[in-house]
């Protein structure tokens, strides 16, 4: 028997009864970002020591479209900021890696490789390509590193490739999150000229989102699962 919190698969009766409670703007504006969502690019943060720079990531993500971001945690466990993320938090989907035995970085490498990713891990070190020669002809993970020390020698080493951003003045390096906007941004415009046939989300994963979306706008959706339950088994 179902008890509350666990409509976690598709249960159309369960979104009917959720979508009464939403408006038809708000609900219309989901369907315009469920119809241009995609996992065929997703991003990995390694370790991050500012929250903020982490938080303004997803806030990014979210901008481009990208439902996945993937966190690495070490030393550092990530805490969204709502005042950063100006709520993208509630909208994408967040998975974390942490492990006091083994390796954090392996599991999510593994994680994204059985998904089929190549992944990618910004570095300006020798043999690293630019952003502007990367071809998204393929799924692709890219991995950032922390504010102080960039992706570690574990990442380097087990990553398929190294890109970078071009630099033309002093410094060597943007923001953390400056540097995903304008890789995604890159990768972005130059996806499209290979009509992937798997970019876009599935129908099915369409409806888990659904599912996921109405519960964070609906107030008290807790109650309003036990009633639904109630009245399916009365």
């Amino acid at each position: 028997m179902n008890t509350p919190n666990q409509l976690e698969s598709i249960d159309q009766g369960w979104l009917d009864y959720l979508s009464q409670y939403i408006t038809e703007n708000k609900k219309s504006v989901m369907e315009k970002v469920l119809a241009q969502r995609t996992r065929f690019i997703t991003v990995v943060l390694e370790d991050i020591f500012k929250p903020h720079n982490a938080s303004a990531v997803l806030r990014t993500c979210d901008c481009f479209g990208i439902q996945d971001v993937h966190v690495i945690e070490k030393v550092n466990q990530y805490k969204v900021n709502p005042f950063v993320t100006r709520g993208a938090s509630q909208w994408i989907d967040l998975h974390k890696y942490y492990t006091k035995e083994g390796s954090a970085v392996q599991d999510c490498f593994s994680n994204l490789k059985g998904k089929g990713y190549k992944i990618y891990g910004t570095s300006p070190l020798p043999g690293s390509i630019s952003i502007y020669d990367l071809e998204p002809d393929k799924k692709i993970a890219l991995v950032f590193g922390n504010e102080h020390e960039g992706i570690s020698d574990e990442v380097r080493e087990n990553v398929d490739g190294l890109v970078h951003i071009p630099m033309l003045g002093f410094t060597e390096s943007f923001n953390i999150s400056v540097a995903a906007s304008i890789t995604l941004y890159e990768l972005m415009k130059k996806v499209g000229k290979y009509d992937h046939p798997d970019f876009y989300l599935t129908e099915e994963e369409k409806q888990l989102l659904r599912m996921k979306w109405f519960r964070s706008v609906v107030k008290r959706d807790d109650l309003h699962e036990k009633a639904y339950l109630k009245s399916k088994n009365p």
